[in-house]
């Protein structure tokens, strides 16, 4: 009887000890996967001069879209441009038509993986319209526009506009507090909003200045020009914050599976060393027990 009740408990022991030593192997692979870093790339754009105008010809018989970009970038991948001036065909004769000059004109867009930057400049520019060849619509000084996102701070938004603004021939002084009206018979209207910005938790966005057009010169219909430009605009999304994260763990194969290259001759596998390692420790415990159990009977 005692017999009985030591080597019950003995092979219990073993097998338990030995699942366990096989198991611990391919647990400890499991476990050895390396950190990493991941993060979501930002996002940044910047355009000095963008339009969308509807310019009506001839009493309205000939409608022609004036959508012009000037400077327009955008960026994962970073840019910058600095062209100087933009212009239409179709709308004066069978002749280019100047929209913009200016003696700066700078639109540059960075993406790092911290942080996403749009930024416009432009200085001594002038726009003009179909109807209104001798006449700017707008003249300004310079204005800048500049959004900022961080990866884990407050994105920022700003706009500055320096030195006078004159438009459709008339020096007027725009404010932040909201639209300037320029009214000029025989000629035409602009609305003028100031430095508008918007930010939310990763993005921002800037502009330096926004127009909305009105002009028939003298009610001829020769050119009837309706919509909005916009001048010196920036915008950022910011990359996500650094995350870290667990390399994915090796594949551990299980018993039986195909043995790799370099122990295919013997037989061996990935798994040989736990299973000599468990029948090891199983043959120790067994002539431990068998020893016991003789001593007990002499």
């Amino acid at each position: 009887m005692n017999g009985t009740n030591f080597r019950m408990p003995a092979r219990r022991w073993a097998t338990v000890a030995t699942a366990t030593a096989l198991a611990a192997g391919p647990v400890a692979l499991a476990g050895a996967g390396s950190a990493r870093a991941t993060t979501d790339q930002g996002r940044a754009s910047a355009v000095v001069l963008r339009t969308g105008l509807d310019v009506s010809l001839l009493n309205k018989t000939v409608d022609v879209p004036l959508a012009v970009s000037l400077n327009e970038v955008q960026a994962p991948q970073s840019a910058e441009k600095t062209a100087l001036s933009a212009q239409l065909d179709g709308v004066n004769g069978g002749q280019p038509f100047s929209v913009l000059g200016a003696d700066v004109a700078t639109a540059k867009a960075t993406v790092s993986d911290t942080k996403a930057e749009g930024y416009t400049n432009l200085a001594h520019a002038r726009l003009h319209v179909p109807g209104l060849p001798l006449l700017s619509l707008i003249e300004v000084g310079a204005v800048t526009s500049k959004a900022t996102c961080e990866a884990g701070k407050t994105p920022v938004a700003t706009s500055n506009l320096l030195g006078s603004v004159t438009v459709l021939g008339k020096r007027v002084t725009v404010t932040a507090g909201g639209p300037t009206e320029v009214q000029v018979p025989g000629v035409g209207s602009v609305r003028l909003d100031l430095s508008k910005t918007s930010t939310t938790s990763r993005t921002a966005a800037a502009t330096a200045l926004e127009l909305k057009v009105s002009v028939n010169p003298l009610k001829l219909n020769v050119a009837d020009v309706e919509g909005t430009v916009t001048l010196a605009q920036a915008t950022c999304e910011a990359p996500s914050p650094v995350k870290r994260s667990a390399d994915p763990a090796p594949d551990v194969k299980a018993q039986g599976a195909p043995a790799e290259a370099g122990l295919a001759e013997t037989g061996g596998s990935s798994m040989t060393p736990y299973v000599a390692g468990g029948a090891v420790l199983l043959l120790a415990v067994g002539g431990g027990a068998v020893l016991t159990a003789r001593r007990r009977r002499s």
